[in-house]
């Protein structure tokens, strides 16, 4: 008989933080499935080469109901009994276009609204609605930031997908209390991360974005975390025995 073993959804796997992540939850026998727009070789070797179960799917978290369609009819094939622990990880974002919300493109900023918040919305839904009967400790991480906590100029979209994010927790966080066997929850800012995110911001035009230079600064004097040393305390934080006692919080304490 197989030994239970963890199960983790995560998405935007493909770069970034996020694919640090991928390639630190591949251990010998869990089971990762990865929601990214393109998939990657690379982790699915790694997976091969330590025994890891990885699936990958090709999704534009932009069509959240697809995505989160797709996760229901997987979870529901799934046998409870071959995991120890379930975890969805939301982590896939986007930066609409920088600049101050009269000029936003519609389009743009519906994109990465979807993204950032209704997908998370939707996943996180169809996650406990399809292990509500798991008798097994289960948990949702959102990937956060401190700009959904703190207002920035010309990042209307972003903060405002962050700050959702990071309500909407809290409201799952009082749901799930209700329930005998109801999932840990957390709305957690993993620090400021050298990624490709950083550099928009950083090479964003100083007219359409005052706080560039702030930017820049955190670059100049080495304080963005890489994203291997930001998985790991993100990861870290998941594995605390008190993780959901904050329904929002911060790895820096």
């Amino acid at each position: 008989m197989n030994t239970p073993h963890p199960l983790t959804v995560l998405t935007g796997a493909s770069r970034g933080m996020g694919l640090a992540l991928a390639g630190q939850l591949l251990q010998p026998g869990h089971t990762l499935l990865c929601l990214s727009r393109h998939a990657s070789p690379a982790l699915q070797d790694q997976a091969q080469a330590c025994g890891a179960h990885l699936v990958q799917w090709t999704q534009d978290l932009a069509q959240g109901a697809e995505a989160a369609a797709r996760l229901s009819r997987w979870l529901d094939n799934q046998s409870p009994a071959a995991f120890a622990s379930a975890t969805l990880i939301n982590n896939a974002g986007v930066i609409p276009r920088i600049g101050p919300l009269r000029d936003a493109d519609a389009a743009d900023l519906a994109n990465a609204l979807r993204v950032g918040l209704e997908a998370p919305m939707l996943l996180t839904a169809a996650f406990l609605k399809a292990t509500e009967n798991w008798t097994l400790p289960r948990k949702v991480l959102n990937i956060s930031s401190g700009l959904g906590r703190r207002a920035m100029a010309s990042q209307a979209g972003y903060c405002a997908a962050k700050a959702g994010m990071d309500h909407f927790t809290r409201c799952l966080a009082l749901d799930e209390a209700r329930l005998p066997h109801g999932a840990k929850v957390c709305s957690l800012a993993p620090g400021v991360i050298e990624t490709d995110m950083q550099v928009t911001l950083r090479t964003a035009d100083d007219a359409a974005f005052p706080d560039r230079t702030s930017f820049t600064g955190l670059k100049n004097q080495g304080l963005l975390s890489s994203p291997h040393d930001a998985a790991a305390r993100v990861l870290g934080w998941l594995a605390r025995p008190d993780f959901g006692a904050e329904p929002v919080a911060d790895v820096r304490g």
